[in-house]
């Protein structure tokens, strides 16, 4: 009894510190972001009244001689850089409000593409260390109906179908999306440790329902796949790394961080027209617990691959023109600089206030609906 209940803590303490670092690696990218808009703010000269890593009450604080005042609180899930006068009028020139339209835009965009620009950085360490990610046939089942000549195989690694590079499932089906039973399509794949290009003839329609729908993908090109009792499925692919050199490196680390951002638009767009349900989404609780199972299971690789997703994931959801995100705030100072004057800081304020109950409210049902 003593020794199972050792090991029962013990797992649960493996797991605790999982969770540690899926959350510093959330708060690290919060971080970043906030920092962005930090350091372009004092480029422009405006006024910065506390930078803060954590919501509630303060757990440490410093002020600076200038008067900032730097902050760590005690929920480490937010962060903000707060501005002078940025949700009102000041007659103080650094105030927000008072800068130029374009620097302001300049400012509200900086935390994205501190973001980004991390996540590149993520992926090109990931590739450096790695190799340039690839999907693997994990287990195939084989196209019968046109034999082994016209069928991929176990542990193909497939780099490109239909001239299209594959990092990602979704690349792969946007490859291959419409292609009808019998069609020919052609991979170029390593297999065997040899690198060559071989034509595969679908085994049923690839028409996709969303970009979930691995299952269809499976079936089309004869790759093994189980589905739990819950309807998820696994497929039978694995990713796998290939090295290659360091301007490939570099390059690939780009187009990988335009994948991650076209499945982020994707998914928008498909939950938008119906194409997915909210079950799909998670809110914060969710993106930690689902980064500590990855990092649980797949180590450094996880760690630097999900850390990049959350980097594109930030940048592109804060450019997002809803109220009290940085989108929002963009829309609102370009409609100043075309009219020549705002519109109402009080209408503007309660609007971010409204749009940001909203955004938690949201966060807090799509966790709650995947826990029940």
């Amino acid at each position: 009894m003593d020794f199972l209940f050792l090991a029962s803590f013990s797992e649960i303490a493996t797991y605790a510190l999982y969770i540690l670092i899926a959350v510093l690696l959330l708060l690290l990218m919060i971080t970043v972001h906030e920092a962005g808009h930090y350091f372009a703010g004092k480029i422009f000269g405006f006024g910065i009244e506390e930078f803060s890593i954590g919501f509630g009450p303060k757990i440490f604080s410093k002020t600076k001689k200038n008067g900032e005042k730097f902050s760590v609180r005690v929920i480490p899930l937010g962060g903000y850089c707060a501005f002078s006068g940025e949700d009102g009028d000041s007659d103080d020139p650094k105030a927000f409000n008072n800068k130029k339209p374009w620097q302001r835009i300049i400012v509200l965009v900086a935390g994205a593409f501190m973001n980004y620009l991390t996540a590149i950085v993520l992926i090109a360490l990931m590739f450096g260390f790695y190799g340039h990610s690839a999907l693997m046939t994990y287990e195939t089942d084989g196209i019968k109906e046109y034999g082994e000549e016209y069928s991929l195989k176990d542990r193909d690694v497939i780099i490109k179908a239909n001239g299209r590079t594959v990092y990602l499932v979704t690349d792969l089906m946007n490859a291959i999306d419409g292609g009808k039973k019998g069609e020919e399509t052609e991979f170029y794949i390593v297999r065997q440790g040899e690198f060559k290009t071989v034509t595969v003839k679908l085994a049923a329609d690839a028409d996709f329902k969303n970009l979930e729908d691995t299952e269809t993908l499976c079936r089309a090109l004869g790759v093994s796949y189980t589905v739990s009792e819950d309807g998820s499925v696994d497929a039978g692919f694995r990713t796998t790394g290939i090295k290659l050199g360091f301007l490939a490196t570099v390059g690939r680390s780009f187009e990988y961080s335009f994948k991650l951002a076209s499945t982020v638009f994707t998914v928008f767009r498909q939950l938008f027209t119906g194409m997915l349900g909210i079950g799909s989404l998670g809110g914060t609780v969710t993106t930690i617990s689902v980064t500590a199972s990855a990092i649980k299971a797949g180590g450094l690789w996880s760690l630097l691959n999900i850390g990049a997703f959350i980097g594109v994931n930030l940048a592109v959801f804060n450019l997002i023109p809803f109220p009290a995100l940085d989108g929002a705030r963009v829309v609102f100072t370009v409609i100043e600089w075309i009219r020549g004057k705002p519109i109402s800081r009080r209408v503007e304020g309660l609007i971010h206030a409204v749009g940001f109950a909203i955004i938690l409210a949201f966060a807090l049902i799509v966790d709650l609906q995947r826990c029940f």
